[in-house]
């Protein structure tokens, strides 16, 4: 009797094992269920390591997996390998689409961030002492471009700007903004896009008089700062960590990420140039799986307040972002108060700007 409720029993727990496995089999709702593999630029790769990110797209039912580049570089690579790419705005979209072959995808923008300078207190104190800049309070303030971009083309020393005193030692050599590399770099291009337009008479550069007008302005913007970098990851982190040049051309979104984490700005005063260009990401779908990621990335609440979290501005999310930034305005401009927006030059010209800068 007993061993007959034994095997009773065994066949009753091998049936009780066997439902589990049959539950278990199915996917529990918010698990992801595809993989996308994306190119982003290198300033959005702390989002999509992000936890929370990861655990947010797998509930909407994706693993993302992205890799970084230049955003004007992405067109060089092998983007059929890809379900993605994400440069850091709309101007290099044209190229990725070519060169994937989907000409005409539907792009999003889901959310944007502008350049800025940071500067050293010093040496934005010595800038704003000479008509270069003008500071808000300690830590923020506007870069002055028509001023500056005189002193650029008179090849400024900032000991001339001191007076030919060395008040502030570490500030030595030209005046100048460390950038990225233009020809390969989202930040590095606008930077041209921006600066041009004001040497162009506050026109956006469109041919090629206004190139060769502009030109060699540009060129010595570019020529002064030696080795560039493809992304402004390096360049950003060097000025945080304490070292690198004294003016760094970084985005909105890596200062404001910086502040909500509560990490050590140290001296870090925040310029946002008099005129602008902003920088929309945008998401462009290469594969079917990733078609609806772009709009995710713009419309999902849970998504957009991790966006914000990380210092951009979402499209479809302005207040979101003032209410975040509300604890900074010691060092953001939120509204973009002050400030002139201005159009890129086409592709084209654009990446022309870029060669003869480079020459």
């Amino acid at each position: 009797m007993r061993r007959i409720l034994g095997i009773a029993l065994a066949v009753l727990l091998v049936g009780g094992v066997i439902a589990v496995i049959a539950i278990g089999g199915q996917k529990p709702e918010g698990t992801a269920t595809k993989t996308v593999r994306g190119v982003i630029g290198s300033e959005k790769s702390e989002f999509f390591r992000d936890p929370d990110v990861v655990k947010a797209l797998a509930d909407k039912g994706y693993t993302v997996k992205t890799e970084t580049s230049g955003s004007w570089a992405m067109d060089q690579l092998a983007l059929k390998e890809f379900d993605f790419a994400f440069p850091s705005s709309t101007e290099p979209t044209e190229g990725i689409e070519e060169k994937a072959g989907v000409k005409g995808a539907q792009s999003t923008k889901p959310f944007f961030s502008p350049l800025v300078v940071l500067a050293r207190s010093n040496a934005a104190k010595v800038l704003s002492e000479h008509g270069l800049a003008k500071t808000n309070g300690k830590n923020t303030g506007t870069l002055l471009l028509g001023p500056f971009l005189k002193a650029a083309a008179e090849d400024k020393k900032w000991q001339e700007l001191q007076g030919g005193t060395s008040a502030y030692p570490e500030l030595a050599g030209t005046v100048f903004i460390k950038t990225t590399d233009p020809t390969t770099s989202n930040s590095g291009a606008l930077f041209l896009a921006t600066t041009s337009n004001v040497a162009n008479g506050t026109t956006v550069v469109a041919n090629d008089a206004d190139i060769d007008r502009t030109a060699p302005l540009i060129k010595k913007l570019i020529s002064v700062q030696g080795a560039m970098e493809q992304s402004t990851d390096g360049p950003f982190r060097a000025f945080i960590s304490g070292s690198g040049e004294p003016l760094v051309l970084a985005y909105e979104s890596q200062v404001t990420s910086l502040l909500q984490q509560k990490q050590d700005p140290g001296d870090m005063v925040v310029l946002y140039p008099d005129t602008t260009v902003n920088s929309p990401h945008t998401f462009v779908p290469i594969s079917e799986k990733a078609t609806e990621l772009g709009s995710l990335l713009a419309t999902d609440p849970k998504l957009r307040s991790l966006v914000v979290r990380h210092g951009f501005r979402p499209t479809e999310g302005v207040a979101e972002f003032t209410t975040a930034a509300a604890p900074h305005t010691g060092y953001l401009n939120s509204g973009l108060t002050g400030l002139r927006q201005v159009s890129a030059p086409t592709v084209k010209v654009l990446m022309a700007l870029a060669a003869r800068a480079k020459e």
